[in-house]
């Protein structure tokens, strides 16, 4: 069972473990360590995290860092399963896991649209759901609730100053 494993062997530092979350193990890890601590998570023969999810943006709108990432993995054979948070300040950006599980394309394309987090080394980041002309991340706390005033919506809010377009 996952509650059951042991992380103390991960050889990536400044990575700790969520006490919080009661439902799976949960790892908060800073950015610069994600893609190293998730091909180990898959490769390792102990872990064999080789299914990835879903990919989620959290908008923490008043505390720093902003933003959270957050990973749910998988291990089909061994059948255990695990988080990984994320923590990101806004502006900054996260290195895309696509080469390790091709699925995160979709997944991390969602999070750009709906959120704005950009993922370095993508091969294709752009919108999914949003018209490539969208203003804003609808999914962000601060995004207006009747969304911005243009052409085809009327009740909106006025767009941010210097965004008339």
């Amino acid at each position: 069972m996952s509650s059951t494993l042991d992380f103390s062997d991960i050889a990536v530092d400044g990575i700790t473990l969520d006490t919080r979350c009661h439902d799976m193990p949960t790892l908060v890890v800073p950015p610069e360590k994600l893609f190293a601590l998730c091909e180990q998570l898959k490769q390792a023969s102990k872990y064999k995290f080789n299914f990835l999810s879903d990919i989620g943006g959290v908008d923490f709108l008043t505390r720093t860092p902003r933003f959270e990432v957050v990973y749910h993995l998988f291990s089909i054979e061994l059948n255990h399963r695990i988080r990984l948070k994320c923590p990101l300040v806004e502006g900054a950006s996260i290195p895309s896991v696509c080469r390790i599980w091709s699925c995160a394309d979709w997944h991390e394309r969602e999070a750009f649209d709906m959120f704005g987090i950009v993922f370095s080394d993508h091969p294709n980041l752009k919108r999914i759901y949003m018209a490539d002309d969208f203003k804003g991340f609808p999914l962000r706390k601060d995004f207006p609730v009747r969304g911005y005033r243009d052409d085809l919506n009327p009740f909106g809010e006025p767009p941010p100053e210097g965004d008339e377009s």
